[in-house]
């Protein structure tokens, strides 16, 4: 089924970048002065964002589309895990994320450091959600 396929690259697409921005992204960040940290760290976020939110919408939806073809209960589940990256992003991370964007890099220091610190423990989450709804698609389309 081919929209299920669509739902598995959706979710493994999102769950790639996740991986990229803990593995590769954040600890390449971190090793910058305070100032070129937050420089750094802005525009990231913003083009993370504009790939990785539509790829949970987009992987949800052709996951409850083959729920609905298929009546297989892993495509849904699958589709609510993957979407569960938004209400996370906006209860858990928004406050971190609002105080990074309203900090003046000029002013980063040591706190701005630490937030962006925690902002890349809580994008674990989003790495697990995302590794999560791949394999209940990968396993739903197996079934």
């Amino acid at each position: 089924m081919i929209v299920g396929q669509l739902a598995l690259i959706a979710a493994a697409v999102f769950s790639g970048a996740a991986l990229y921005i803990i593995v590769a992204e954040q600890p390449a960040r971190l090793s910058l002065d305070d100032e070129s940290l937050l420089r750094q760290w802005k525009p990231a976020y913003k083009r993370g964002f504009a790939m990785q939110a539509p790829l949970a919408v987009v992987g949800c939806l052709f996951g409850l589309w083959a729920w609905w073809q298929s009546a297989e209960w892993l495509w849904l589940i699958g589709a609510v895990v993957l979407i569960l990256n938004w209400p996370y992003t906006l209860i858990v991370m928004l406050p971190t994320n609002n105080a990074l964007f309203a900090t003046d890099p000029a002013q980063a220091g040591a706190s701005t450091r630490m937030e962006i610190i925690k902002w890349g423990h809580m994008h674990f989450m989003r790495l697990f959600l995302g590794i999560a709804a791949t394999v209940l698609f990968l396993c739903a389309s197996l079934r």
